[in-house]
């Protein structure tokens, strides 16, 4: 990750100024030029640059979506999907120029199909309306990447999060999507069935593209019965090393872990700051278990016997709804803990995956890497899969604490490589992670550039992501 590599694309000046002229006629009050308005639909979350689009137009349904798409196509302009923005790594930005288009006036929920445990949203509905919507139903949907996310943007970016380890990622949580594709075109990927070989998986192609191969208009999403008991509990452990091990040991052991996140010591110091908690300040396990009563208590007592093997100080576990929310939001609120470590600094965050054979190896030389150089970079991560985050915090007004802060990041990535992982477990490449993934995936880049072309020959779908 280097700034110098965040430069502006090709503009189509022209094009631009006749796709705002069309648009503002169709749209009336739902297209917005002005710069407060286009800075909204920037990044506000990641230390790269804001680059503004040229407007903002907030479409209502999928006809008003293949309008918009027919517009740009005839003039070449790019085209930005926007959902809450929360997405880490310049997803959003509009490096060629261009229309943002906010989804989130789609956030209708389509269909529930209780009896098939799936339904079909628009992209704009957000995570926490969509399970606020399903709870009369007894179904919720699981993925929960932290964020308020829309699920638009989660599908774009693979997202997955605290509950990956036992229900997956949006991979394998997503049925079928449509999407409007170059020249106004709405096409579908696949209907409800639980499996399919018909074809292509498109619907795979469109999980994880970044909004580059076309604006998606609905999601046909898996749902979960919610669980009859839900336990919660933290474990603290004396070293990194033994709260990683415990991981390892419970994933391979079988325990059907819903939840296993490791926060290290100086996560957990800005958390009980932030949270105004009162844990111990050592390396910790927040972990969730559900199913029936007797499965539960179970479950707990299986994990920790292995925590006790592994040195825990002690395990306490909860199934009240109260206490088991007050310690999920402190793990959400973790990047705003962060935040607080170093009041005035920015922060960098990022994320890397390996197999969960890895995990302790790479977090201790993370940690031995960031100490060696003087940085302060807390770690927190959705343990059960091998997925972590680093924040680091590093003052963005000085050339040499950003170099030594893109060096650190440039280090953890090939640490991961090195270790059979992946540059993002779950952030997504953006334009952030574009280097490491021409590291990662070497030639079979070129294989992504082809699919691009064939799909978006005119490069209109949101440009300067994934790869140049």
């Amino acid at each position: 990750m280097a700034l110098k590599a965040i430069k502006p694309g090709t503009r189509n000046d022209s094009g631009i100024v006749a796709v705002k002229e069309l648009l503002a006629a169709r749209f009336g009050e739902r297209f917005q030029a002005g710069e407060a308005v286009r800075a909204q639909h920037t990044h506000t979350t990641t230390y790269i640059p804001a680059q503004l689009p040229d407007a903002v137009v907030f479409p209502e349904n999928a006809a008003e979506v293949r309008e918009i798409v027919e517009i740009a196509s005839v003039h070449r302009v790019p085209l930005i999907p926007f959902g809450t923005g929360s997405s880490l790594e310049g997803h959003v930005n509009a490096p060629n120029g261009g229309i943002s288009v906010d989804m989130m006036r789609m956030n209708r929920v389509l269909a529930v199909n209780a009896e098939d445990l799936d339904c079909t949203v628009e992209p704009g509905i957000t995570r926490e309306e969509l399970n606020t919507y399903l709870r009369d139903t007894g179904l919720f949907f699981p993925i929960d990447p932290g964020a308020n996310a829309s699920v638009g943007g989660m599908t774009s970016t693979r997202a997955s999060g605290t509950n990956a380890v036992r229900y997956g990622t949006m991979k394998e949580n997503v049925l079928a999507v449509t999407a409007v594709v170059a020249g106004g075109r709405e096409i579908s990927t696949g209907h409800r069935a639980r499996k399919s070989s018909a074809g292509y998986d498109l619907t795979r192609l469109f999980v994880g593209a970044e909004g580059t191969l076309g604006i998606i208009t609905s999601i046909t999403l898996r749902l979960q019965g919610i669980p009859e008991v839900i336990s919660g509990g933290v474990c603290p452990f004396p070293t990194i090393l033994d709260a990683c091990n415990a991981v390892i040991l419970t994933i391979q052991s079988g325990i059907p872990v819903a939840r296993i996140e490791l926060l290290d010591a100086l996560q957990m110091k800005a958390c009980n700051a932030y949270s105004n908690l009162g844990y111990a300040e050592t390396p910790t396990l927040f972990v969730e278990f559900h199913g029936s009563a007797e499965s539960v208590e179970l479950q707990s007592r299986q994990f920790a016997e292995i925590a006790s093997e592994l040195g825990s100080t002690g395990f306490i576990w909860t199934t009240n709804p109260e206490e088991r929310s007050r310690l999920w939001k402190a793990r959400h609120n973790a990047y705003w803990a962060q935040k607080g470590l170093v009041p005035g600094a920015a922060i960098l965050s990022t994320d890397v995956c390996v197999p969960i054979s890895r995990l302790a190896d790479c977090v201790a030389a993370t940690q031995e890497d960031s100490a060696a150089h003087g940085l302060v970079a807390p770690i927190v991560g959705h343990a059960g899969d091998g997925n972590f985050h680093v924040g680091l915090l590093f003052d963005d007004k000085d050339p040499a604490d950003v170099a030594r802060a893109e060096a650190f990041v440039e280090r953890l990535n090939a640490r991961a490589l090195s270790m059979d992982g992946t540059c993002t477990g779950e952030h997504g490449i953006g334009q952030g992670k574009m280097p490491f993934l021409e590291a990662e995936l070497g030639d079979a880049l070129d294989l992504m550039r082809q699919i691009k072309r064939a799909l978006d020959p005119d490069n209109i779908f949101n440009p300067g992501k994934i790869f140049a």
